[in-house]
């Protein structure tokens, strides 16, 4: 069967600050616009229809797809790497193979932007955090009360040097010492930094603090292995797509020219250090700016958008994420730089915005961010890298008010400021089984929420003190000598607990997650065993 494909852009991935225009432009075998944001100079190429003879006009039966890429994976089993363009099978849908080493698998964090005035404190998102079970955090600065608040809570936080101290970090290796004796030192390791960012998508900066980046970064890496913390605490810069000068197909990612000045010195930095290279992607951009050729189910990793195939590896994408993944891969590929790890520190998709941003729901949140986190938990890995480890940074943690721009600049957050979930959310991405414990709770509208069968006990402990303090639980009747205090078991308490804030909240889903520590369930715990009814 012989289909014409619509070609989702990967590239229009970085956060605009404002409208974006899409004049046409012709090109071979495609129509094609090019979307420029108002913050940057970068074109940005979308491809909005491909049009190529044979084989690649063709969207096949996505079961003989999978059979015919399992073979090719059969028949490469034994191999470390094959060279960019070697394939290990002669069938057209031969994968591209790259180096891949041994790793404990791709991890979840969240972005910790503050840009609001109406966040709760530190101390407050750090109950949060842990409740909700989140390993890895990613700040813009290093506030020193967040610091503070992260201290002993066994968070790994990766912290930043705003582009704007960018030039005195720069300039003066002194300078650089001094801000990590004041910033970094006095909390380390209680409060487990494991990343620095020196500067954010600095291609993007109002100001070319590009030219600052290497410097800096030098003179942060030199300050760190001054005092033996260069190996524990990485370094690196964060970019947005608009790096790239082409990113469809994505096996023709290319970076753009005019960066390489401080492109290849920093990659060469980053491969001499063993750490990431940093990028944001946001598929909701290029789905918003061009809604009538984006699919949005591609955006949204739903499985029932229609398949992508790269015209020169006949590598199938069946979303938007991937396809921006592997112009990265393949850009530095092009460049030699085979094994460089990448790390997306921001991808999200927000709750709400104006009428003509129509996609920014909280139910097509919800969608991206969980299936996200599924595609790093399993280690799906990318139609170039399968298998390979991701890390991923959601964007973010709270709404922020006081963004400029469009209502979804504003609206990004999976908590509200009360700290209530905006929709339920599952960061560990293993989802909740239905318990076989119960406690002494009561329900009015025949739900109860109870501590989960699969929870940890830290995690179940986390969540019961976030209930009884932020969450304003009375957990009074459970304390010694009180009428709820048996059977005294942690999972007891916890249910106790997690059946207040949920009954007292609207019995909503929402209202039952705790990070995953807590689930729903029909039946009267009252009627399971160990269980007294208050």
């Amino acid at each position: 069967m012989v289909t014409r494909l619509t070609i989702p852009s990967p590239l229009t991935g970085s956060r605009p600050h404002g409208p974006v225009s899409l004049p046409l432009l012709p090109t071979v075998h495609s129509a094609a616009t090019v979307a420029r944001s108002s913050s940057a100079s970068v074109p940005v190429l979308i491809f909005l229809e491909l049009e190529l003879p044979g084989a690649y006009r063709a969207r096949h039966n996505r079961a003989k797809e999978s059979a015919a890429r399992e073979e090719t994976k059969r028949s490469c089993e034994g191999a470390l790497w094959v060279s960019l363009f070697q394939t290990c099978s002669s069938s057209p849908f031969a994968s591209i193979f790259f180096q891949k080493k041994l790793s404990d698998g791709g991890k979840i964090g969240v972005c910790y932007g503050r840009n609001a005035d109406d966040l709760p404190t530190p101390d407050k998102v750090a109950q949060l955090v842990q409740l909700h079970s989140i390993k890895h955090v990613r700040i813009y600065d290093s506030n020193i009360q967040i610091l503070k608040a992260f201290a002993n809570t066994g968070v790994e936080l990766m912290v930043g040097i705003p582009n704007s101290d960018l030039l005195a970090i720069s300039q003066y290796q002194s300078n650089a010492e001094t801000w990590l004796k004041n910033s970094i030192l006095p909390f380390y390791p209680a409060t487990m930094i494991t990343y620095i960012t020196v500067g954010a998508e600095i291609t993007e900066s109002p100001t070319n603090v590009s030219s600052l980046a290497i410097p800096a970064m030098t003179n942060v890496h030199n300050a760190l292995k001054k005092v033996g913390l260069h190996r524990r605490i990485k370094i690196s810069s964060t970019h947005s797509l608009g790096i790239l000068s082409r990113s469809f197909p994505p096996s023709a990612g290319a970076f753009d020219s005019k960066f390489a000045f401080f492109l290849k010195p920093m990659l060469e930095f980053l491969v001499e250090n063993e750490s990431p290279f940093m990028i944001d992607l946001y598929p909701y951009y290029a789905y918003r700016d061009s809604s009538g050729n984006v699919s949005l189910d591609y955006a949204l990793f739903n499985p029932s958008s229609s398949d992508v195939i790269d015209p020169n590896t006949g590598l199938i994408y069946t979303n938007m994420f991937d396809a921006q993944m592997d112009a990265i891969y393949f850009a530095l590929m092009a460049l030699n730089f085979r094994t460089l790890k990448v790390m997306v520190t921001e991808s999200g998709w927000p709750n709400k915005g104006s009428a003509k941003e129509s996609a920014a729901t909280t139910d097509n949140a919800q969608t991206y961010n969980t299936n996200l986190i599924r595609h790093v938990i399993n280690d799906t890995g990318t139609p170039a890298k399968p298998g390979e480890e991701i890390d991923v940074y959601i964007f973010s943690l709270f709404n922020e008010n006081r963004k400029p721009g469009l209502a979804s600049e504003r609206n990004w957050g999976i908590f509200y400021p009360d700290q209530t979930s905006i929709y339920s959310l599952d960061l560990t991405g293993k989802g909740n089984v239905n318990v076989v414990t119960g406690a002494n709770i009561t329900s009015s509208n025949g739900t109860w929420c109870v501590a989960a069968a699969n929870a940890s006990e830290q995690g179940m402990k986390n969540a019961l003190d976030w209930a009884c303090g932020p969450g304003n639980v009375d957990c009074s009747s459970i304390q010694p000598s009180q009428p709820c205090f048996q059977p005294d078991t942690l999972a007891s308490h916890a249910s106790f607990a997690f059946n207040s804030y949920y009954q007292q909240n609207g019995a909503t889903d929402i209202a039952c997650s705790f990070g995953g520590a807590g689930t729903k369930t029909t039946k009267d715990p009252s009627e399971f065993s160990l269980i007294s009814l208050c």
